[in-house]
């Protein structure tokens, strides 16, 4: 089990390329994450939901995904509250504190998906959530220490040398964890090392006199990890300057993102971030929407009418209504698309007070949000080019008006997805992942003025984790992990 000093200490990754190098040693493997918390989600065959790091992780080891890859999922909908999914489902909302006195009862579920995994797995890599070192969170944990200590796992800490202070918080971790806590750590790995790895040989040994765990690896920072998606939103101002930055020049045309607060499924845009023809921007709070950009992208939303209202407090609205007198183009991809109507109606309170807010108005739409969560993996064409494509749909809520007359998509079975404005230029759908489709992809940018030069963003990503593989194999003693697994 990989556990970190905190959170982004590189544990998804590093449990990806794990996975994929044992895969390449011919075992067959398999991802584990009890309980994770992010709004950038996977769907599986029959209908759940699991975090996309895990779908990723799936990948890797080259087996299907399944829900009880991730029995436990929060979905971050406000500052203090999250939906809750358990083996693939929803079972409710719940605010931090509330969901202390409800986790103790999900370690059955939990356990129950764990044995379900291991079932047939040479080996599981699992990773924990955020810091190992969370004391106050340690009572009825299932995330970290709890689990690995019901399951009997060795666990190895993670800490990153590329924030600072890795020597104190690994040695910090082994201060103020219980001694059996302690007792289940079989060595550590420090991850993200820019520079020369010699410089740390002595902080290496400094760390292992200290705690007394064996040293597992220092870890390079890995300059690819940009093409795998990324967990958590708070990675992609961070990838944004590992990416293309000072390298606009020659683009031929900039899409411009609102970071959104409650952003979710942000990794739809990693095959546009990923073409040599474009310029993704994402717009962060406090920054105007780019006038220069030919595309504005609005990203789904795990609260859209909260987000909405942070649209509004930013001013990106004005900007979006200036980029459109432009003739610029418009895309909204789920809570995106319901922002663009003319009304979102809640009137069951399921993200927040019953009621109903305008919305922006650049498509003849209303939406109603409504239970259940529409989850499910969905295939089709584009009504205008044709191109073939394969998806998902995770939403709350249904979509009409005349706009959805004319619809995006034609999906298998004949049924019409999303809508678009009568010129063409504003367009909406709940498809997600469309874009990993070079079809789709390349028909898309085509309309902008610009070509799709990325043969196949699925192979991108899977050299992308072979590379990881070969890195891990370098820097990481796995033949003593594989002696440690038990």
């Amino acid at each position: 089990m990989l556990q970190g000093t905190g959170s982004n200490v590189g544990k998804s990754v590093l449990a990806a390329g794990l996975l994929r190098a044992l895969s390449n040693r011919g075992h067959t493997v398999s991802p584990f994450k009890p309980q994770n918390m992010s709004n950038n989600a996977a769907v599986t065959a029959d209908g759940g939901e699991i975090g996309r790091a895990q779908a990723l992780q799936a990948r890797a080891a080259r087996v299907a995904p399944s829900v009880h890859m991730n029995p436990v999922l929060l979905k971050p909908s406000s500052e203090t509250g999250a939906q809750i999914v358990v083996q693939g489902k929803v079972t409710g909302d719940a605010r931090a504190r509330e969901f202390q006195d409800i986790k103790a009862g999900l370690m059955p579920r939990v356990l129950e998906s764990f044995a379900t995994v291991r079932s047939g797995a040479d080996f599981v890599v699992v990773e924990g959530a955020g810091s190992a070192s969370e004391t106050n969170l340690r009572e009825a944990d299932i995330a970290n220490m709890g689990f690995a200590a019901a399951a009997d796992i060795p666990v190895v800490l993670i800490g990153d040398i590329d924030r600072g202070g890795v020597i104190a918080s690994i040695v910090g971790t082994k201060a103020v964890i219980a001694p059996s806590d302690a007792a289940l750590v079989a060595g550590f790995i420090v991850n993200k090392m820019r520079g020369d790895p010699s410089l740390f040989d002595s902080g290496m040994a400094d760390i292992a006199r200290r705690t007394g765990w064996p040293a597992l690896g220092l870890v390079p920072f890995f300059e690819r990890m940009r093409y795998l998606p990324a967990e958590d939103s708070y990675d992609l101002a961070d990838r944004s300057a590992d990416g293309n930055a000072g390298d606009e020049a020659g683009k031929r045309i900039r899409i411009a993102v609102p970071h959104l607060p409650r952003i979710a499924n942000f990794d739809d845009l990693d095959p546009l971030k990923a073409e040599p023809d474009v310029d993704l921007v994402m717009v962060d709070r406090g920054a105007p929407l780019p006038p220069d950009a030919d595309v504005v992208i609005l990203p789904g939303s795990k609260a859209t009418i909260a987000d909405l209202g942070a649209l509004r407090e930013e001013g990106w609205d004005i900007d979006l209504l200036a980029h459109r007198r432009r003739a610029g183009h418009v895309l909204g991809l789920c809570g995106g698309f319901q922002m663009l109507g003319r009304s979102i109606s809640d009137p069951d309170g399921l993200e927040g007070p019953p009621g109903t807010v305008d919305g922006l108005g650049l498509l003849a739409v209303d939406t109603v949000l409504t239970a259940p969560k529409t989850v499910r993996e969905v295939a089709g064409e584009t009504v205008c080019g044709g191109s073939g494509f394969s998806g998902y749909e995770i939403h709350m809520g249904k979509t009409e008006g005349p706009d959805t007359e004319r619809p995006i998509h034609r999906l298998s079975g004949g049924r019409p997805d999303g809508a678009r404005s009568a010129d063409g230029r504003v367009a909406g759908t709940y498809v997600r992942g469309m874009l990993a489709d070079v079809r789709s992809r390349a028909e898309g940018l085509r309309r902008c003025g610009a070509q799709s030069t990325i043969a196949s963003h699925d192979a991108l990503v899977e050299r992308t984790l072979d590379d990881l593989a070969g890195h891990l194999e370098r820097h990481v003693d796995i033949g003593r992990l594989i002696a440690m697994a038990r």
